[in-house]
């Protein structure tokens, strides 16, 4: 069977790009380029060339593994998105993406390509932790390996802010019109979060090349949304039956699609708005409606749920007990939120109910659980804090902080059989150490810096429910306190 490419003939059916991709050059460098920019950016950007045209094609990078460009260059960038409704797949070929650079090993073909002057957008998916950025200060963290590397030898950087400032300085010395940096990854606030850390970054080894940045970088911030689950080998399988040839860069995803950016762009965009994205000024209500309901949601249903023995997001909403504290957390974090413009937080409610039973997207209670100590924050304190300022009940908080933390302890347990999968992770198992009893564990993991809020960890009823409901899972086990907490 032959490899997707553009010489391919893919059957009549098929929806494939209303371009011919050779004919558009490349504008974006999008750095970490793996299945959720594939199913989200890179298709906003297939529709935006569809509708308007303009040389905006993505060069994908990756800073350490090669994967994805071995999976996409032979097959001339193309790939095929799958989308699971309900009751129905339906798949497309994206044509957007041109190529992708590894740059492992060798920064100067990516330090090369973000120095030319057509890229004029740098986007981003590296997740949190890639950053090397305190979330509370905003500055760097120089006990990051790729910071404290790129801060002694800037002139060959390995990671995210040192290869973005990097060329930033290329293009400053050139005189030539900085790109502006999108960071699309799950982050309160993106855009100022990812701006402070390049400042101070550059701060510590080139003071005027940070006034130039800070004069003339924008860094607008996004909300990003689709529940995408990482490719596995049926993902392949049904790409191949769809299309008719092997296509190892196959996605899968919902029909469902979220793009709400903050539009600020000095040297021009893609049309992404004839796909569907809202451009506004102020981002912050999108996102807070997104991290609180959703992914606030999905964090405690996925250490319930994976606690519970059900390995996928949809095994949990078909479990009575776990579905109605789905709906409750969902509920209880829409009344933390003000007025969202153009959205009527019911429906979106019950969007959301219906994304996260369709038994067509397997999405891994597992995978969701990893970062706890970066997710939780800004998905469930949060809205906490708010709960409580405003009188409202707590406890559907208190219980996924608490499934949290039972999740930590069994993870550091001597007899694990799951790794915790957190950047904390150490730090977590010597805060737990021998502890057993529900209020020191509460005590001592409320004690990780700059995790809890002062609010929280100072009140006394917040932690006195979390204790309780920890102690339910400690004494029986977490399917118990399910149904216990559903009562």
């Amino acid at each position: 069977m032959k490899r997707l490419a553009t010489s391919t003939t893919l059957p009549v059916h098929l929806r494939q790009p209303a371009y011919l991709p050779s004919k558009h050059g490349s504008g974006i460098v999008h750095l970490g380029l793996g299945a959720f920019h594939k199913a989200h950016q890179a298709v906003y950007t297939d529709d935006a060339l569809a509708a308007e045209g303009g040389d905006w094609r993505i060069i994908g990078a990756n800073l350490r593994s090669p994967k994805a460009a071995e999976e996409l260059n032979p097959q001339n960038g193309l790939f095929t998105l799958i989308e699971h409704d309900l009751d129905k797949t339906s798949a497309r070929i994206i044509g957007s993406i041109e190529r992708v650079i590894t740059a492992k090993g060798n920064t100067k073909q990516l330090l090369d390509t973000l120095g030319d002057p057509r890229i004029r957008i740098v986007s981003l998916t590296v997740t949190e932790k890639a950053y090397g950025i305190e979330r509370v200060s905003g500055g760097i963290n120089q006990d990051h390996p790729a910071v404290a590397a790129d801060i002694s030898n800037p002139d060959n950087p390995v990671g995210v802010l040192g290869i973005l400032v990097a060329a930033l300085r290329r293009r400053h010395n050139a005189g030539t019109k900085p790109f502006t940096v999108l960071c699309c990854d799950n982050l309160p606030n993106n855009g100022a979060f990812l701006r402070a850390g390049v400042l101070d970054f550059t701060r510590q080894i080139d003071h005027t090349l940070a006034e130039w940045i800070e004069a003339h970088v924008s860094f607008p911030s996004t909300m990003v949304d689709r529940i995408t689950p990482a490719t596995t080998q049926d993902t392949l399988s049904r790409a191949n039956d769809l299309i008719g040839c092997i296509d190892l860069a196959a996605v899968e995803t919902e029909p469902f699609s979220q793009w709400v950016i903050e539009d600020d762009f000095p040297t021009g965009r893609p049309a992404w708005d004839a796909g569907g994205a809202l451009l506004v000024k102020d981002v912050a209500q999108y996102e807070n409606m997104k991290l609180r309901m959703l992914n606030g949601a999905h964090s405690m249903l996925a250490y319930a749920g994976f606690l519970s023995g059900l390995d996928h997001v949809c095994n949990v909403m078909t479990d009575p007990d776990l579905a109605k504290l789905v709906k409750r957390h969902i509920i209880a974090a829409s009344q933390t939120l003000d007025p969202v413009p153009g959205v009527d937080l019911d429906i979106y409610t019950k969007s959301l109910l219906q994304r996260f039973a369709n038994p067509n997207i397997r999405h891994e209670t597992y995978q969701i659980a990893m970062d706890g100590t970066e997710k939780l924050p800004q998905r469930i304190f949060e809205p906490a804090v708010t709960a409580l300022d405003r009188g409202q009940s707590i406890a559907p908080f208190a219980f996924a902080t608490a499934a949290w933390m039972y999740y930590c302890v069994r993870g550091t347990d001597a007899n694990a059989t799951y790794e915790l999968r957190d950047p904390r992770q150490d730090q977590i198992a010597r805060n737990i150490g021998a502890r057993k009893n529900p209020d020191e564990l509460v005590a001592c993991l409320s004690k990780l810096d700059g995790f809890l809020p002062k609010d929280l960890i100072l009140n006394q009823r917040w932690n006195s429910t979390v204790s309780s409901k920890l102690t339910m899972m400690l004494d029986k086990d977490m399917q118990s306190a399910v149904r216990n907490e559903a009562r």
